[in-house]
């Protein structure tokens, strides 16, 4: 069932941050910045906009959803157990030798997970051939796909994006989690991707720009990609590294790794989740 109302999707961001926090800092290692900046675009693709069924996780028709920027599979793992495809309790075992989730994600291990992704750049060709299967196939399945900033650095993106524009994949819709922040740095500094949505428009995409915590901004984006014809969509959205823990907002230090107890503490008490 899909959640239209905003405030109960912005509550479920809210605990899909606490399940990021949770299982990082039970791991003692992992990447809560970028898991949290994309907490909220997750919460809405997989609570409001996808088509998908926890219950028959390889439904033929269903959406797809790349997660390009692999790392950040706190986040997905705290969506996908939020959403009923495992239970909450499982995040606990992140990076554990045993568990299922590891510290990226895998397709043949964790149910609705579409794509094991990692290596940084490679999430974009997944997704066009997923889209384009699609076509010829004539299901009618939308492939989402989602790339941190840092990322688009890599040159695979770009051939990927002349491959979507080329193949008129508009069941396709690329999101870049834009936080400005990679592990070295700024974006900017470390090799300036900017103007994202002037780039992709160049190669042949339709773009759109919101904010990446707004969530009728985003409700409105992919309901807007949805109507697009002839050539994907990319959406811009703009976010904060960390969001939503104040002592990692904005803080390139915070890409990969974990609170000790003092700093979880405070981090579930911000978010809410303290007892």
């Amino acid at each position: 069932m899909k959640i239209k109302d905003v405030k109960e999707l912005q509550k479920c961001a809210n605990k899909v941050r606490q399940g990021i926090i949770e299982s990082v800092y039970n791991a003692k290692s992992g990447h809560p910045g970028g898991s949290l900046s994309v907490a909220d675009i997750l919460t809405v693709l997989y609570f409001n906009q996808m088509n998908i069924d926890e219950n028959n996780p390889q439904a033929k028709g269903r959406d797809r959803l790349v997660l390009s920027k692999g790392h950040t599979a706190p986040a997905l793992y705290s969506v996908l157990a939020l959403k009923g495809f495992f239970d909450m309790n499982e995040i606990k075992s992140l990076r554990n030798i045993e568990s299922r989730l590891q510290g990226h994600p895998d397709m043949k291990k964790i149910p609705g997970v579409d794509a094991s992704t990692g290596s940084l750049g490679q999430g974009l060709s997944i997704a066009n051939g997923m889209a384009l299967a699609s076509k010829m196939n004539s299901e009618g399945v939308r492939v989402y796909c989602i790339c941190g900033d840092g990322e688009i650095e890599e040159g695979q993106i770009w051939e990927a994006a002349m491959t979507s524009a080329h193949y008129k994949l508009d069941n396709l819709c690329l999101v870049i989690d834009n936080n400005n922040l990679q592990i070295d740095g700024k974006v900017n500094e470390v090799m300036n991707v900017y103007p994202i949505d002037e780039k992709f428009k160049s190669f042949g995409f339709e773009t759109i720009n919101v904010d990446g915590h707004n969530v009728e901004e985003l409700i409105k984006a992919f309901e807007t990609a949805k109507k697009v014809k002839g050539k994907p969509t990319a959406i811009i959205a703009n976010t904060i590294k960390g969001k939503g823990v104040s002592f990692m907002e904005n803080i390139a230090g915070w890409h990969g790794k974990a609170p000790n107890h003092e700093e979880y503490e405070l981090a579930m008490k911000e978010l809410g989740g303290a007892e």
